[in-house]
């Protein structure tokens, strides 16, 4: 297998965690190719470094996920009602081609739109980037064609972000480097690249992240404020970084970042706000009248009621929801025996805003997939997630082949799509519950079980409390109790066993 140690830059950096020595799941998969790294290798000498390795294995499976779409390109996307869903290969990116008016050269947010959509319902940098496919796309040959070609364009694009998703995710945790691979390997990532725009939103987040792991909070800021411009869920990732420097009292490191995301995000948004209010304000207005949707526990509710809540209720429940997780982390947050990693409480945020969120598209796995690998980066844990995330990939599909196929009903009835619905949030579920028991018990986190403090923290990383609450209290030396596992030292770079639990 290529040289993992070839991260080595130098004598006096720390030695990078190998996951074959570490995790059962990867030392069983390694035997594909060649087994574990023995003690005799030759490190630090191969072209082959990780951050290569990873970014080609990404793009190699986003090639397979757009072969994967090779039945619609071919056809499904243009001909027959439910052949798109039957060989799961839908995508919004053609149908909005025409849909939107990119087709016939309308500029987004400035022109209406016929139908029911006056102006494009997209955030105003994933517009940008929409407007820039189509000026790439040949406007020339069928409107067939055309979509086509639109589609290819925006997956050569897409590509790019998957690149940069890869690279700073690899580059994030600097003694993981392998752990990219579980970003890159992911089969939802693959399956779901390509039916939005959401890796561009996915692409800043995590360059924002790798940014603030090397402590420029401004250009965080920066990154994480385009980011928001593209995808609302971005800005969920400050609350977490507001706790952790509160109880770090780094409070110049979180001022510097929330003010490059608050002038970023203007000089996106403010162009468009002035002088397209109307198609500017069109994303919002779309999001809160939206009824409820594919893929949430409110769906189910509805579709198993006599009388279903209404849209501004779910609304009002929903964002109750998401500030009740917001409050519990936050006290998850000052309790914890450790500060909590920002990751792991990155993670918890946007799996809670996805989870009560009244509806839940494919695509929105992309925006949990970089911190999933961030903040438990166990091998096990990822993919049984990732099998519920595929199951519901078929389930949505499945479902919609069966409500737009008529009398022939081809698919997975209502009661069969419920059960897949159940299986994604009890999957994500899940992930959430074993990252909390990571907080809460340090020891068992597989990042500080190596020796690390919080690589993805920047600043925070080994950083001393100055407020702290509860059970937090009796750690602020930087030591925790033996609850169930060796005794981990405050970034201590210590070796974990590989026999140790999981």
């Amino acid at each position: 297998m290529p040289s993992a140690e070839s991260t080595q830059a130098s004598a006096h950096e720390p030695d990078p965690v190998l996951p074959t020595r570490e995790d059962e799941v990867a030392r069983s998969g390694s035997e594909l190719i060649g087994g574990p790294l023995g003690r005799r290798a030759l490190l630090g000498t191969s072209w082959w470094t990780p951050v290569r390795v990873v970014a080609l294995v990404a793009i190699g499976m986003f090639a397979l996920g757009l072969i994967q779409k090779a039945p619609c390109y071919n056809g499904a996307w243009f001909y027959g009602a439910s052949s798109q869903y039957t060989k799961a290969c839908y995508s919004d990116i053609p149908h909005l081609y025409q849909g939107r008016g990119f087709a016939e050269g309308l500029v987004p947010y400035f022109d209406k739109l016929s139908g029911d959509m006056p102006y494009l319902e997209y955030p105003v940098l994933t517009g940008v980037f929409m407007e820039v496919a189509a000026w790439l796309t040949p406007g020339s040959g069928s409107i067939q064609d055309q979509e086509q070609w639109y589609w290819m364009v925006n997956a050569g694009m897409l590509m790019v972000c998957a690149a940069v998703i890869a690279v700073s995710v690899t580059r994030t945790h600097a003694r993981r480097p392998w752990d990219g691979l579980l970003l890159a390997l992911a089969p939802a990532f693959a399956l779901t690249a390509t039916i939005n725009w959401d890796l561009l939103a996915v692409a800043l987040t995590a360059a924002a992240m790798l940014m603030w792991s090397r402590g420029r909070s401004l250009a965080f800021g920066v990154l994480l404020g385009l980011a928001t411009a593209a995808k609302l869920y971005p800005v969920f990732l400050l609350w977490p970084l507001f706790l952790l420097c509160w109880r770090s009292g780094r409070w110049r490191e979180f001022g510097r970042g929330l003010g490059g995301a608050v002038v970023s995000w203007l000089v996106v948004n403010l162009p468009v706000m002035l002088f397209a209010w109307d198609g500017w304000v069109q994303f919002y207005r779309f999001s809160h009248d939206r009824g409820v949707d594919f893929g949430s526990f409110w769906l189910i509710m509805a579709q198993n009621s006599t009388d279903p809540l209404t849209t501004d209720t779910v609304n009002n429940l929903a964002t109750a929801l998401v500030l009740l997780c917001g409050v519990g982390i936050a006290v998850l947050t000052m309790t914890a025996p450790r500060r909590p990693r920002f990751a792991q409480l990155a993670f918890l945020i946007v799996a809670a805003f996805i989870l009560t969120n009244k509806v839940y598209s494919p695509q929105y796995v992309l925006w949990l997939v970089p911190l999933a690998v961030l903040a438990r980066p166990k091998w096990r844990d990822f993919l049984v997630w990732q099998a519920c995330e595929v199951l519901y990939y078929l389930g949505i599909w499945m479902y919609l082949a069966y409500t737009t196929s008529g009398e022939a009903h081809k698919g997975l009835p209502q009661e069969g799509y419920h059960w897949a619905i159940a299986v994604h949030l009890l999957g994500t579920l899940y992930l959430c519950v074993v990252v909390v028991r990571d907080i809460l018990m340090p020891e068992r986190d597989p990042v500080r079980r190596s020796g690390d403090d919080d690589p993805s923290g920047g600043e925070l990383d080994g950083a001393e409390d100055v407020f702290v609450l509860g059970a937090a209290a009796r750690a602020r030396r930087g030591h925790v109790p033996n609850l169930d596992g060796p005794h981990v030292e405050w970034g201590s770079r210590g070796t974990a066993s590989p026999a140790d639990g999981p």
